[in-house]
């Protein structure tokens, strides 16, 4: 595990905003928020709401980012270290 995750136990959504924003960051070409979102199928804001904190995602909400990703649920809302 890198000393950079942010697994700590798994309690449901720790680390989920840091998750998703280092998922982002690391994504390539596609960065900026609102185009993630869009990709997504989800509201242009909601990427930018999820990551600040603003904002619990839905059920549908996790399954989308996950599946654009290409993460497991668990892995997105902290309950795995691994992806």
């Amino acid at each position: 595990m890198k000393s950079d995750d942010t697994y700590n136990g798994g309690t449901a959504m720790d680390g989920f905003a840091e998750r998703l924003q280092k998922l982002r960051i690391e994504r390539k070409p596609v960065r900026a928020r609102h185009i993630v979102s869009h990709l997504c199928g989800l509201p242009d804001d909601a990427i930018r709401r999820y990551e600040r904190g603003e904002s619990r995602p839905t059920m549908e909400a996790l399954t989308k980012i996950a599946d654009y990703y290409e993460v497991s649920l668990d892995y997105l809302v902290g309950r795995i270290p691994y992806r």
